[in-house]
Formats: structure tokens, C-alpha cells, sequence
């Protein structure tokens, strides 16, 4: 089965004789990766008590990508690199399917999200460093190859404008719910945290 991104693949695993060096280091991001990216919303969570609510909701957003990204990579049926004979595995890995990778869905989900969020921009780019490290790391063991990745970036990207949307459409629902005049409630202000920056009042 040839693929339009065999020569990227082969330029990027490790193949049949690894530098050992590398290979240790693909193999912790490829297996910890999704780790790095949960330190990092816990992270700013501590750093950024006004984001919490955001920050809950985008756990859940990404708890949702999982199943999301593992339920298309079944339908499309794309074979993993080890799977068809192209580099061993180095990373021991069952034999679902790879694309989109489940890996980049989540992790690029979250560094979008980050990034989307004016106050936690900084470590954003840090979760998109780890996405990215992590995305290469996956491809350099023989489990995904790049087109997989990317279509994890699609799909988060995807997904985030859904969240995104939904976000809007709550906080507008609760806002024209409320008589004029009147104080929003605890919830109501906790969806509006989710919105915008401003703490709780």
C-alpha cells in the first residue's frame, strides 16, 4: 500500500537501525506525551484561577476527542507503518487503526484551546510544542505516519470550533434568559467565566 507521505515517513522513523539516543527520547514523548499536556492545564490552572472553568470544560472537550478520533480512524481503516511491514515498532501498540493519530486529536486540542485563550497564550505555545514533539516521536517509532498526525490537527482544529461555538451559543442562551435588570446567577456567571476572563463575581 503506497502512500502519499511514504518518503516523509521513512525520512522521519527510526527504521531498522535506530540511534539509541533518539529512540529513548521518541520513545518517552510517543508514550507520555498526553501526561505532558494534562501538567500543563493543571498548571495553569494553579497560575490561573480565573481560567478554571474554561480549563474544566476544555478537559472535557478533549475527553470527548478521544473516542471521537479512535471511532474515524476505525472507519477510514488506514493500517499503522508497522503494520504493513514498512519499520518495526519500537513502542509496543495493538493493531487499530491510525488516522487521525488519537494522540494529536487530544494533545492538539488542548494547545489550540490554550492558545485561543488570550490569558493562557504562554503555555499554549508550550502545549503545542509538546503536541508537536509528541507527534513527531509517535512517527519515529513505526505506530503513526505523518499524514496520521496531521489528520489529528484537523481534527482537533475542527473540534475546538465546535467547543468554541457551543461555548457562544450557551453563554447567549443563559444571557437572553435573563430578565432585565436582574443579577445573573452562579451558573450563569460561570458560563459567562467560560467566555470571557473576568473572575466570578
Amino acid at each position: 500500500m503506497m502512500r502519499p507521505d511514504m518518503g516523509l515517513f521513512l525520512a522521519m522513523t527510526a527504521g531498522p537501525t535506530p540511534n539509541s539516543w533518539l529512540l529513548a527520547i521518541a520513545c518517552f514523548l510517543a508514550r507520555n506525551g498526553p501526561w505532558l499536556s494534562a501538567g500543563l492545564m493543571g498548571w495553569a490552572a494553579l497560575r490561573h484561577p480565573r481560567q478554571r472553568p474554561y480549563l474544566l470544560a476544555l478537559l472535557a472537550a478533549a475527553a470527548v476527542a478521544a473516542p471521537v478520533a479512535h471511532a474515524l480512524a476505525q472507519v477510514l481503516a488506514f493500517p499503522r507503518p508497522f503494520m504493513l511491514g514498512v519499520t518495526p515498532a519500537y513502542l509496543p501498540h495493538g493493531g487499530s487503526e491510525g488516522l487521525p493519530s488519537t494522540h494529536a486529536t487530544v494533545m492538539s486540542l488542548v494547545a489550540l484551546g490554550l492558545l485561543a485563550r488570550p490569558g493562557l497564550r504562554q503555555v499554549g505555545m508550550v502545549a503545542a510544542g509538546a503536541a508537536l514533539a509528541t507527534g513527531w516521536a509517535r512517527i519515529h517509532v513505526g505506530v503513526h505516519f505523518p499524514l496520521d498526525v496531521v489528520g489529528g490537527f484537523l481534527l482537533a482544529a475542527l473540534l475546538l470550533a465546535a467547543f468554541l461555538a457551543a461555548l457562544r451559543h450557551l453563554r447567549a442562551a443563559r444571557e437572553s434568559a435573563l430578565p432585565a435588570g436582574a443579577k445573573p446567577s452562579r451558573a450563569a456567571a460561570a458560563i459567562a467565566a467560560l467566555h470571557r476572563q473576568e473572575p466570578l463575581s
